[in-house]
Parts: C-alpha cells; sequence; structure tokens
C-alpha cells in the first residue's frame, strides 16, 4: 500500500488537469492556490533542479501540516546558495542558515528554546543536502536522533557535492563519475563498497519515523511530511533531487529520472517507525537499471567506448537486493 492517498484519474477530453477534477481536501498541497510558497520566485537554482522542487514541495506541506507554524533551519550547500544570495531571499518563512554540519544541532537548540517558551504551536524543520547530512553532518544528525529532538530533518540528496564542483559523497552510487572519481581505469567512477545508507542509519536510531520520497512522487512525499509533522520527536525524511547539472540529465527531465530511480528498484521508496518498516511503495512497472543509467552523463563510461555489462549486471543485482529486501514489487508481480 502507498503511503500517499489513492486518487483516480479520469481523462475528460479536455484541458482539465487532474487535480481540477478532484474537491479541494483531496487536491496536493501544490494545488492549493493558497499554498505558502515557502520558496518563491527570484532564487537562482539550475533549470530543472530536483532540490528546488523538492524543498518547496516539503516546506509547503510542513507549512500547511503546522498551520503556517514553521521554523527552518538550513545547512550550507546549494539549496542555501541559490536561495538565498546576500542580501536577498527566496524564502518566505522563518530561516536560519547554519555552518555546513551543524543544522541539526542548530534545529535543536530552536525546538529546545520553544519548548523552554511553553510555544509547542511552531515546528521546526531542519534541512540540507546529502554532503552536509550524510557526511559532515552526520555525527549533528546522530545526536539529534539519540536525543529525540523534537525536529524533523530533511535530506536533499543529489547524490555529491554539487555546489562545491560535483565532488563525491557518502551518498554517490557505485560507478557514477564525479569530479573525484573520474571514469578512467578498469574501475571507473565512484567504488563499489564505499558510501552509506542515511535511512538505514536513521533506523538504527529507533527513531519514530524515517521515511524516503522523490520528487516524481509528489503525493506521496507531501503525505509522509504530514505524517511526520503530525508525530513528535525526532524523524527523518530523505528525498531523491536529481540534479541535471552533476547527473548530466536534461533539465525538463528530473522528474522522469527520480521516477526510473524508483521503478528500477535502485531508490527503494519506504516507512519505517521505530527501526522497523512498515509501508513501501511499490514499483509499479518494474524496468531494467539500463533505462536508469542510460540518460546520465555520468553513467557514459558504461556504454561507450564500450558497452560494460560486467558493471551493468552488479548494479542490477544491487537493485534486485532492494526490490527483495523492503518488497518493492506489487503481490501479482512476485515470481
Amino acid at each position: 500500500m502507498s503511503a500517499a492517498p489513492q486518487v483516480k484519474f479520469y481523462q475528460v477530453g479536455s484541458f482539465a488537469a487532474g487535480n481540477r477534477l478532484l474537491g479541494p481536501d483531496a487536491q496536493s498541497d501544490q494545488a492549493d492556490p493558497g499554498r505558502s510558497n515557502t520558496l518563491t520566485c527570484g532564487h537562482r537554482a539550475c533549470q530543472g533542479c530536483g532540490e528546488a522542487l523538492g524543498a518547496r514541495y516539503a516546506l509547503d506541506a510542513a507549512q500547511r501540516a503546522a498551520g503556517g507554524k514553521v521554523i527552518a533551519v538550513n545547512a550550507t550547500g546549494c539549496l542555501e546558495v541559490f536561495s538565498t544570495p546576500y542580501p536577498e531571499t527566496s524564502w518566505q518563512l522563518p530561516w536560519l542558515h547554519s555552518l555546513f554540519g551543524n543544522a541539526p544541532t542548530v534545529a535543536a537548540g530552536v525546538a529546545a528554546a520553544l519548548r523552554a517558551k511553553g510555544r509547542t504551536d511552531i515546528r521546526v524543520v531542519g534541512q540540507g543536502g546529502d554532503g552536509g547530512t550524510v557526511d559532515i553532518g552526520l555525527g549533528c544528525l546522530s545526536g539529534m536522533f539519540e536525543r529525540n529532538d523534537d525536529v524533523l530533518y530533511v535530506c536533499y540528496d543529489n547524490e555529491a557535492y554539487m555546489n562545491t564542483g560535483v565532488q563525491r559523497s557518502g551518498a554517490t552510487p557505485p560507478t557514477a563519475r564525479t569530479a573525484t572519481t573520474q571514469a578512467v581505469g578498469d574501475d571507473p567512477g565512484a567504488p563499489f563498497g564505499q558510501g552509506k545508507s542515511l535511512p538505514l542509519i536513521a533506523m538504527a536510531h529507533r527513531i519514530p519515523y524515517v521515511a524516503t520520497a522523490t520528487v516524481a512522487g509528489l503525493r506521496d512525499l507531501e503525505a509522509k511530511v504530514h505524517r511526520a509533522m503530525s508525530m513528535r520527536g525526532a524523524r527523518y525524511l530523505h528525498v531523491l533531487v536529481p540534479c541535471p547539472l552533476g547527473w548530466g540529465t536534461a533539465s525538463h527531465d528530473t522528474v522522469r529520472i527520480a521516477r526510473l530511480a524508483e521503478q528500477t528498484g535502485l531508490f527503494p521508496v519506504f516507512e519505517a517507525r521505530d527501526g522497523e518498516v512498515t509501508d513501501v511503495t511499490p514499483i509499479r512497472r518494474r524496468l531494467p537499471v539500463e533505462e536508469y543509467l542510460r540518460p546520465q552523463k555520468r553513467y557514459a563510461h558504461l556504454f561507450e567506448p564500450e558497452l560494460r555489462t560486467d558493471v551493468i549486471a552488479r548494479l542490477q543485482r544491487a537493485a534486485d537486493r532492494n526490490i527483495s529486501r523492503f518488497g518493492l514489487l506489487a503481490q501479482e508481480d512476485v515470481p
């Protein structure tokens, strides 16, 4: 069962867009003309930036869930740089910029200050990219989890340090080309066996809520933010946000690439409570990993000058393990 409410859309032979056929209560947060637009126009993100989409979706949903009473704490990184070029800002909510690695601690401090003032109505969201979350801020994030601080932390994962030149991060997948994992040698790109899964690390802390999502699943992402905001304590949301610049994809393909990551099984979409998986978003149409890899220039060396079937097969096995581990196939599709 998917985390998001199931809505059936109908083709009406007109220019009506899907949500217009639904009542206001069934529409997505982004379809609401009164949405908060937490990240508004004027920012300097690249065309097709998945992180800009993910941040707007997540924080608009958080604002709606909290009645407009949200404070955001933002780690240094792409999201901070393109949204707040001094002296301007594209944020339309109380927003704090932290160092690269201490956003979880700053967010926890804000939550503690609000608790001391008796302001239980104001909620705190911490956010950062994979560099500031999976690597530099991991110790601070683990501390936030261990203390069970009342913070929803959102990681926008574009799988490298994009702001500083596309260097490898702990979330960079195997064989991906980055500035520090060049496509050279017998095993080109990022090596197998390195990196880490932050959602699984978060689950190991047995915090109240952990979930993954992508910008291809708007309703799923919004539903998970609403669910997280209905809880207290430490919560973690890991959102896949393709980066056209770093991944070498067309700017209009961001949502399609994110969907391919889901449908191949390379990025499992699930929810967990208290360390146990409670729900998954099943793969609707299983695809081979090659369909996800080919549109991305960071994987071009797997196809030219020769087809690396051996490496692609290893990636396929990794996807297959995800599918088996999380039970990602709809029951009727299981052999």
